[in-house]
C-alpha cells in the first residue's frame, strides 16, 4: 500500500491559498472579455501586442553571438560533404533539437548527418569523450551539440585533438571557463545581448538552422517544424516569454491541423488526447513523458526514431513502445515513491524534517530519481535531492528545488566551500544534477542541509498556491472552460489560470485506486464535477471544503460540460 493512501491529501504541510494581486484591466485590452482581461494583466501583460503571437515577432537569429561563425562552418561542412554529427541530450527538448537540426542539413543538401545520443547510464549527460569517439569512428568532421556541451570541457577537448570542429548550442547555465569550441551559441553567455534568456535547448537550435536557411536556402520553410519546438520548449519547462509563446503558440496550429510530424501524433493518440484541441499542457503531461521514458529506462534514440518517423502505421508502433515503456517507468516511480516515503516516515516527524532531503537507496533506478525528486519537492515543499548508483560505483544525483533557493548557485557555494565534495554538477534554478562518490552521501546530506539552513535563515518558507480568486456561478460554465483552454499557451511562467472557492462535497468516489471524483456545489446550489488526479485511497470526511482548481472541459458523449481539475483540497 502507499503510504500516502494512510492520510489525507492535507494532513501535510500546510498550503497557503494566495490570490494575485487585483490589477487594473488594461484599458487597450478592452475588446476581450473581461476574465481574460483580468488574467492577462495579472501576468504582466502590458499592451496587445504582448498577445498577438505573431512569427514576425519572433527575435531575429542574427541577435545571437557564435551563429555567424557557426553558420560559416556548417554551410562549408554541407558544400564539401562532410559528416556532420548531431549530439543531443537524452530528454525531449534534446529529442527535438537533434531531430530538428538533421531535418534541416538534410533539407539544405547535407549528405552525411547522423544523431548521437549518449546513454543515460554509461555516458552521463552531455558531450563526454567516449561520445566523440562513437562520432570519430563514423568519421564526424563536425560535431554540433544541442540542449548540451556548454560545461563539456573534456568532450570539445577530445574533439579538438581528433581534428573535428565542434558547435556547441546549449541554453544551460555556463560556468567560469568556457569550453574551447569553434563556436557556442547559448543566450545565457556572460554579456550575451540576445534578450530571449528563456529559449530552449530545441529554440537555440532552431535559430541556428534559421540563419543557415538563410545563408543556403531562403525558400526553406522553417516554421513547418516549430511542432517540434513547441514540443520540446514546453517538455523543458523553461519560462513562456513572448518569444517562447509565439513558439509554442505556432507549433500547437500545426498540431491542431494536423500538419505536425507523424510521431507526435501518434504520440497524442496513445495518451488519448485530440489533435484538434491539443494544449500545452497536452505536450508537456501527455507527448513528453512518453519521450522522456525512453531516455529514462532505454535510449532515446526510440524517441528520435519515432519523431523523425514519416510513415503513420510505424509511427503509431514506436509511439506504442514507447507508451509501454513509459508505462513501466510509472511502476517503477510508484515503487521508489513508497520506499521513499517509508523512510521518511521512519526517520523523521514532520517538526524534525531536514530543510533538504537529500535520500539514497542503491536499488533506485537512475532514470527515475529526477521525477521522484519532483514528487518530493511538491509534497513538503522543501528541496530535494534523490541518488541513485551509476554500473561503476559513482553516485549520480537529481536536485528539485523550491523558489526561494536557486539550487544550481547553492550547489556552486557547496563546491566552492568544500571543492573535493562533487565529482561535478551544473543545471538551473529549479533544478540541477550532480555527481558524487559513494562514501560522501552522508557528508554531502549534512552539508546540504547546513548550506540550506544558512541560505534561508533557518526559516523554511511556507508552501503557497497563487490563484486567479473565486469565479462566480456564471462563470463556471462550458463556454468559460473553452476560451480558458485556447487563451494561452499557458506554461512555466505563464501560468494556468488557477482558482480557489469553498464548496459542499454531494458525492465523492474513487477512480481506478487512484484518483478522487467529487460532485461539488457551489454556495447557490450550482454543481459542477471535478477530479484530483493522484490522489490516492482515501474518501474525504469534510463536508465543506476548499479547493484550488483550473476549469477544464469534460468531453463525454458527444457533450462538454466544465470540470474542476483540481490541485489542493483542505477543510473548510
Amino acid at each position: 500500500m502507499n503510504i500516502l493512501d494512510q492520510q489525507p491529501k492535507f494532513a501535510g504541510p500546510k498550503i497557503r491559498i494566495t490570490r494575485r494581486p487585483s490589477t487594473n484591466a488594461i484599458t487597450s485590452l478592452n475588446t476581450i472579455p473581461p476574465l481574460l482581461q483580468r488574467l492577462y494583466a495579472a501576468r504582466g501583460i502590458t499592451s496587445p501586442t504582448d498577445l498577438e503571437l505573431n512569427l514576425k515577432q519572433l527575435l531575429p537569429p542574427s541577435n545571437l553571438g557564435g551563429i555567424t561563425t557557426a553558420v560559416e562552418l556548417l554551410a562549408t561542412a554541407i558544400i564539401k560533404q562532410q559528416r556532420i554529427a548531431i549530439t543531443g541530450d537524452y530528454d525531449t527538448d534534446g529529442a527535438t533539437a537533434s531531430t530538428l537540426c538533421l531535418l534541416v542539413l538534410q533539407a539544405l543538401g547535407a549528405k552525411y548527418c547522423k544523431i548521437f545520443i549518449p546513454n543515460r547510464f554509461t555516458m552521463g549527460y552531455g558531450l563526454a569523450p567516449e561520445l566523440v569517439e562513437q562520432t570519430s569512428d563514423w568519421g564526424a568532421q563536425l560535431i554540433i551539440t544541442v540542449d548540451s556541451g556548454v560545461s563539456s570541457f573534456e568532450g570539445v577537448e577530445r574533439a579538438r585533438t581528433l581534428g573535428i570542429n565542434i558547435i556547441v548550442t546549449d541554453h544551460h547555465l555556463p560556468g567560469t571557463n568556457l569550453p574551447n569550441a569553434n563556436a557556442i551559441i547559448n543566450p545565457n553567455l556572460p554579456g550575451e545581448l540576445f534578450s530571449a534568456k528563456n529559449t530552449a535547448g530545441v529554440g537555440v537550435a532552431f535559430y541556428l538552422m534559421s540563419a543557415l536557411r538563410r545563408h543556403l536556402m531562403p525558400q526553406f520553410n522553417m516554421a513547418s517544424l516549430l511542432d517540434l519546438v513547441a514540443l520540446g520548449t514546453v517538455a523543458d519547462l523553461v519560462p513562456l516569454d513572448l518569444n517562447n509563446r509565439i513558439f509554442v503558440q505556432a507549433g500547437l496550429l500545426l498540431i491542431r491541423s494536423r500538419r505536425c510530424r507523424p510521431g507526435i501524433l501518434a504520440l497524442l493518440k496513445t495518451a488519448g488526447r485530440e489533435p484538434n484541441t491539443a494544449t500545452a499542457q497536452d505536450l508537456g503531461f501527455s507527448v513528453a513523458p512518453r519521450l522522456n521514458a525512453a531516455g529514462r529506462l532505454a535510449s532515446m534514440d526510440l524517441g528520435v526514431s519515432c519523431l523523425l518517423e514519416t510513415n503513420t502505421e510505424q509511427a503509431l508502433n514506436l509511439a506504442q513502445e514507447l507508451h509501454d515503456i513509459n508505462l513501466d517507468r510509472r511502476n517503477i516511480e510508484q515503487q521508489m515513491d513508497d520506499e521513499a516515503e517509508i523512510i521518511l516516515d521512519t526517520s523523521y516527524a514532520n517538526n524534525t524534517m531536514p530543510f533538504g532531503l537529500c535520500m539514497y537507496n542503491e536499488r533506485w533506478h537512475q532514470g527515475v530519481i529526477g521525477i521522484l525528486a519532483s514528487r518530493l519537492r511538491e509534497r513538503y515543499h522543501r528541496p530535494a535531492i534523490v541518488l541513485a548508483a551509476n554500473d561503476d560505483g559513482i553516485i549520480q544525483g537529481s536536485a528539485r528545488s523550491i523558489p526561494a533557493v536557486h539550487i544550481r548557485d547553492l550547489l556552486v557555494s557547496i563546491n566552492n566551500k568544500y571543492p573535493n565534495l562533487l565529482i561535478r554538477f551544473g543545471g538551473h534554478a529549479m533544478a540541477a544534477g550532480l555527481s558524487l562518490h559513494a562514501e560522501q552521501i552522508d557528508n554531502f546530506t549534512q552539508i546540504f542541509d547546513q548550506e540550506l539552513r544558512r541560505h534561508l535563515n533557518n526559516q523554511l518558507p511556507q508552501a503557497e498556491l497563487l490563484t486567479d480568486g473565486q469565479l462566480s456561478d456564471n462563470e463556471i460554465t462550458a463556454e468559460t472552460a473553452r476560451l480558458l483552454r485556447y487563451a494561452g499557451p499557458w506554461g512555466q511562467g505563464f501560468p494556468t489560470p488557477m482558482f480557489d472557492g469553498e464548496f459542499r462535497v454531494c458525492k465523492q468516489r474513487i477512480l481506478k485506486n487512484a484518483h478522487l471524483k467529487l460532485v461539488l456545489e457551489t454556495e447557490t446550489k450550482t454543481k459542477v464535477d471535478a477530479i484530483f488526479f493522484r490522489w490516492g485511497t482515501q474518501m474525504l470526511d469534510y463536508d465543506i471544503v476548499r479547493a484550488v482548481y483550473n476549469l477544464d472541459l469534460n468531453s463525454y458523449g458527444g457533450q462538454e460540460n466544465p470540470q474542476f481539475i483540481l490541485e489542493y483540497l483542505e477543510p473548510a
